[in-house]
């Protein structure tokens, strides 16, 4: 509306305000449809998504694989005693029986310093304690470290050196340190297993490690008569693990090794006992892929039945803002979502979409001379008459123990699974290949219509949506300006009358009579 200041039928005594709201109210429900349309199809363009989203699921994350027969080699590796080994099977493992056995395993290095307190007890000591409060007499020393047998940069220490000190030394060379003011103990160990993680520490002599606990007894000091353990921390030499494999010895810093398209993890030393490795192809690894394709197809297709087989929804029209004001919001959510369901209703695109995919799914696919059919490994849709409404094209495998009224038949697709895997490589990959030729053309870029990858007209749809604004605003303006007019003329008319009754004032007053 326009927003001049306007007085009118001061002289005539019409309501002009009225007569105008009246004659300008066409224009205005044009801009009122125009908004309407255009939230519409917004909407649509929204389910439109929702649709794409689900066919692209399928299209990047099942059929793209599937395709490709390698994809259905899969195989499974048991443990004869689990407690040993875990092994994962990766692509390229072969059928296979193998002996393994664990020698030794990983081990980190950790080093336990001695207690700090000693038997005494009369004093706590904390991380900024000092050298010299810890015994340690005057001059400097200088501690030494090496990490997998390469020497690092010391660090000298004097009596003002604190136990902070050095474990910030020890943090920056890459190990963990920590004092532990309960035990008054210093904790060193390597982040990781192995050799390669090992470290040692040592002085020039003077006794810092003493003075720290830190210092670790020689073979000599251990052979003494008068060693005693106490006066020494406690270390555990990094160390990498050993295992065989059909008799061959392979080593790791880790406990986990890869070997042949085979990542086995030791649990557990085995010592002269041997733990049997089995192979075989993983007939449900198979079945699941197979079945999670299913699942995802029957997403995508059951969300195109429901909106193209949606209720009409002529009898809806688009809620004004005077209807929103006096229905609730729940009543308003309700009646939108009615037109929502019913906006794709006989959408052709939907329709080519449903024929793609189940001229896929109905094809025969010939193998070494016979055609085979997906009835053929148990899968088929449901019967037309009774499969709920928008499911009547879902696919289901007999005996799926997660679909109610198909568990109890027999489970065809894992024994051909079992039987001839080969077989059910060839054709679901061929399935596979077809679906994802099909879905690759009608995802393909259109100027101006449809971005690569999108299974609408997301393009046009944002154009349409776009253009709606510029239409909007001409509708506006063609009401505001068909008001102003309106007005001009009413304003004219007015000033004529005004000009008749003043000269018709005029002429009574010359003939001495009144206008009353």
């Amino acid at each position: 509306m326009s927003d001049r200041l306007r007085m009118g039928g001061l002289i005539s005594g019409i309501d002009t305000d009225s007569i105008i709201e009246s004659l300008v109210s066409q224009k205005r429900q044009k801009v009122t449809d125009a908004k309407g349309d255009q939230k519409k199809l917004d909407w649509k363009r929204t389910i439109y998504d929702g649709i794409n989203t689900n066919i692209k699921g399928l299209f990047q994350s099942h059929l793209s694989n599937m395709r490709f027969s390698g994809s259905y080699k899969k195989m499974t590796t048991a443990v004869s005693n689990s407690s040993v080994a875990s092994v994962i099977t990766g692509d390229g493992a072969v059928n296979a029986t193998q002996k393994l056995r664990v020698e030794k395993l990983a081990k980190s290095a950790y080093l336990t310093g001695v207690d700090l307190n000693g038997e005494s007890k009369d004093k706590t000591f904390t991380a900024t304690t000092k050298l010299s409060e810890l015994g340690f007499g005057e001059g400097s020393d200088t501690i030494s470290l090496s990490i997998g047998g390469k020497a690092q940069e010391s660090l000298a220490v004097t009596g003002e050196t604190t136990i902070s000190d050095v474990l910030t030394y020890l943090k920056d060379k890459g190990l963990n340190a920590s004092f532990d003011e309960d035990t008054q103990r210093i904790f060193v160990s390597a982040k990781s297993t192995g050799s390669s993680g090992d470290f040692t520490l040592s002085d020039s002599g003077k006794g810092a490690l003493e003075a720290l606990g830190l210092k670790v007894a020689t073979k000599e000091e251990k052979d003494a008569d008068n060693y005693n353990s106490e006066k020494y921390a406690s270390k555990i030499d990094g160390s990498d693990a050993i295992i065989y494999l059909n008799d061959a010895k392979f080593t790791s810093d880790s406990n986990t090794f890869k070997i042949n398209n085979l990542t086995i993890t030791a649990l557990e030393e085995t010592g002269d006992k041997e733990v049997t490795l089995t192979t075989t192809t993983d007939t449900s690894g198979i079945y699941g892929m197979i079945k999670d394709m299913i699942t995802q197809y029957n997403k995508a297709i059951n969300d195109i039945d429901k909106y193209y087989n949606a209720d009409s929804i002529r009898k809806y029209s688009m809620l004004t803002d005077e209807q929103k004001e006096a229905m609730s919001e729940k009543e308003v959510e309700e009646y939108e979502n009615k037109i929502k369901s019913g906006l794709l209703k006989g959408d052709n695109n939907l329709l080519t979409l449903r024929s793609l995919f189940t001229e896929s799914t109905s094809k025969g696919i010939e193998i070494g001379g016979k055609t085979y059919y997906l009835s053929d490994f148990g899968i088929g849709t449901g019967n037309y008459f009774t499969s709920p409404d928008n499911e009547k094209h879902a696919l289901h495998i007999d005996g799926d123990k997660d679909d109610a009224s198909y568990k109890d038949k027999a489970d065809k697709l894992s024994e051909m699974i079992a039987s001839d895997p080969e077989l059910v490589t060839e054709f679901f990959s061929k399935l596979s290949q077809d679906l994802y030729s099909k879905l690759d053309s009608a995802s393909k870029s259109v100027d101006g219509y449809r971005s690569y990858g999108n299974f609408y007209d997301d393009k046009k749809m944002k154009s349409d949506y776009d253009g709606f604004n510029t239409t909007i605003k001409n509708l506006e303006q063609k009401a505001n300006d068909y008001e102003d007019r309106l007005y001009k003329q009413f304003s004219s008319m007015e000033s004529a009358l005004a000009s008749l009754q003043k000269k018709s004032s005029a002429l009574a007053g010359l003939l001495g009579t009144s206008t009353q």
